[in-house]
């Protein structure tokens, strides 16, 4: 939060602390005299149930109202408001707010404040009184329109302050709003028969009551932790089927991470690659709200907790900055307390590190830990599937011997790019079908392993003079396709004559040949060359080649070879 809104809460705090102190006192003068060690351990009591808060939405929820309730109509709103107050620095004590939090004091003082003087209002304006009331309509009817003012303003304040101060959405019908309405409907009857038990038996009824409802406490935030385990466990299995069912390995980065920190609230988050055995590297890094998909940061394997992590191969948990100060060179922002950080194993072998880390003090619990190594799990065989696929793939559109992509890729290739020119995404698409001359005679003179040296040396040129102009592909034999987006079809054929004379100008060198000689052989040899262009030449990707390979034969190959033809409609 802004240093200038924190000032500002202190100071307003510090202003009107006071006064409203005052404002209940004057309007509900406090019993104290006689009911000492009764308000010692009601107020024992609010404190132990407020040890046992559900955090929700980031915000955690507390049951005292049934106790406060009792304090409240017997001693008054002043007694009511001051038990209320300890009791929330019990809260947060409970939550372990860092020192950078510290404005949550102030903040929630004047909400439980505001929160009390509003229901208090309310009751005295219907005729509520104080003491020992006996159960009538009008009581009731008081007591109701007291607990649903509490209720309600409670959600529309916390909803304001989520709004104003955390820029999160005003939704007044959240989950929080819905735990904190049944819960209420349970508690609020507990407070009722607690005030007219202690009414009738006095202290006791702390005993008879207050176990039971701290009892109660305890019960629901287990069964919310349950819930909560539950949901995650559902997350992960979602998410593990969605991972599993990717077959690249940027994609199932991408759906980790994201579904990663919509399940937790995280401040950072990061995914280290683990490759050549020693080396590390971030490939996924989520900070300040925003997702970078290539940080392509190096990191030293013995160093900060994604070192600590490669050095121990195990899950580590911490629930503040305290505990991972040993840690040496960290270089997570300096706001961060909690940290969960999990190895990404794959056959025994470390392939990967998870970092999640929080800017509050025992933000995540063992729970999470749990659910992050399953999906961690899962997240290092999505990826050991995508390299499998990816280098599957790779094999397949590729040419063995040349290293070039191959027809099968060539006619994806082809696809896409029709696609982007009806999508008016690429302007035109220019063809060169490239075949060696007289390469048979090569093989019959030399061997085939020579043709192959001199095939793979073709690769290599014409890889290194197309670059990122367009695409090579070997078609077939001593066939070749280079495909040029936004070229027109006279820069084809300008392009296609430099290809030629690439070609023809330089000898090619080969070592292994049929005679006895060791001695590498030079070699002169040319290529016929034909172009045609989409849209104006072919509208389909068949077309294209088909026009390429006619302007090849009947306008290089039968025109002498050693030229550069183009398709003629």
């Amino acid at each position: 939060m802004d240093k200038k809104v924190q000032v500002f809460l202190w100071t307003s705090w510090a202003l009107f602390t006071p006064l409203l102190l005052w404002i209940s006192y004057q309007l509900s003068p406090p019993l104290i005299e006689g009911f000492e060690i009764d308000l010692i351990l009601f107020l024992l009591l609010m404190c132990l149930v407020a040890g046992w808060p559900i955090i929700i939405n980031d915000t955690p929820v507390f049951y005292v109202q049934s106790v406060s309730l009792v304090v409240f109509l017997y001693f008054g709103l002043f007694i009511e408001i001051l038990f209320t107050q300890v009791a929330l620095i019990v809260l947060l004590m409970k939550v372990r707010i860092s020192s950078k939090d510290l404005y949550r004091l102030p903040l929630n003082s004047l909400l439980f404040f505001i929160i009390s003087l509003s229901g208090a209002i309310v009751y005295y304006a219907i005729g509520g009184l104080h003491g020992e009331n006996h159960f009538s309509g009008g009581f009731l009817s008081a007591l109701i329109v007291y607990e649903l003012t509490v209720f309600f303003v409670n959600q529309l304040l916390l909803n304001t302050i989520q709004t104003i101060l955390h820029k999160k959405s005003f939704n007044l019908l959240s989950r929080s709003f819905l735990w904190e309405f049944i819960t209420s409907l349970i508690v609020f009857p507990i407070g009722v028969g607690m005030y007219f038990v202690y009414v009738e038996v006095g202290a006791e009824a702390i005993l008879y009551i207050g176990i039971p409802l701290l009892a109660l406490s305890i019960i629901l935030t287990l069964y919310y932790k349950s819930r909560l385990i539950n949901y995650y466990l559902q997350q992960a299995s979602e998410i593990g089927h969605q991972l599993t069912e990717r077959l690249e390995k940027n994609e199932v980065l991408n759906i980790f991470m994201d579904k990663l920190i919509n399940m937790i609230p995280l401040k950072a988050a990061y995914i280290v690659d683990v490759y050549e055995k020693d080396k590390l590297k971030i490939i996924r890094e989520y900070e300040d709200g925003k997702i970078n998909n290539e940080p392509g940061t190096t990191k030293t394997p013995y160093k900060g907790i994604s070192g600590h992590v490669y050095v121990m191969r195990e899950s580590f948990l911490f629930h503040s900055r305290k505990q991972w100060k040993h840690i040496k060179d960290s270089q997570l922002p300096n706001s961060v307390e909690s940290v969960i950080a999990v190895p990404v194993m794959r056959n025994l072998d470390l392939v990967g590190i998870v970092i999640l880390a929080s800017n509050k003090k025992s933000a995540f619990d063992r729970a999470q830990l749990m659910i992050i190594d399953l999906l961690s799990t899962y997240l290092g065989i999505a990826i050991e599937n995508a390299r499998h696929y990816e280098e599957t793939k790779r094999l397949s559109e590729h040419c063995a011997l040349t290293g070039l992509n191959n027809f099968l890729f060539l006619e994806k290739k082809l696809e896409s790019e029709f696609e982007a020119m009806e999508k008016d995404q690429m302007g035109s698409l220019s063809l060169i079908l490239l075949d060696l001359d007289h390469f048979k005679s090569v093989n019959d003179t030399y061997g085939h392993q020579a043709g192959n040296e001199v095939l793979i040396e073709l690769a290599d040129r014409l890889s290194k003079f197309v670059g990122r102009k367009g695409s090579v592909a070997r078609y077939g034999g001593e066939e070749f396709v280079i495909l040029l987006p936004n070229f027109t079809k006279k820069e084809t054929i300008l392009f296609a004559e430099e290809v030629r004379k690439l070609i023809a100008n330089k000898p090619f060198t080969i070592h292994h040949t049929l005679q006895q000689s060791r001695q590498p052989s030079i070699l002169f040899l040319t290529a016929s060359l034909g172009v045609a262009t989409a849209p104006e030449d072919a509208e389909d990707p068949i077309s294209l080649i088909r026009h390429a390979d006619r302007a090849m034969y009947l306008g290089a190959k039968q025109a002498g070879r050693n030229k550069v033809a183009g398709y003629i409609v």
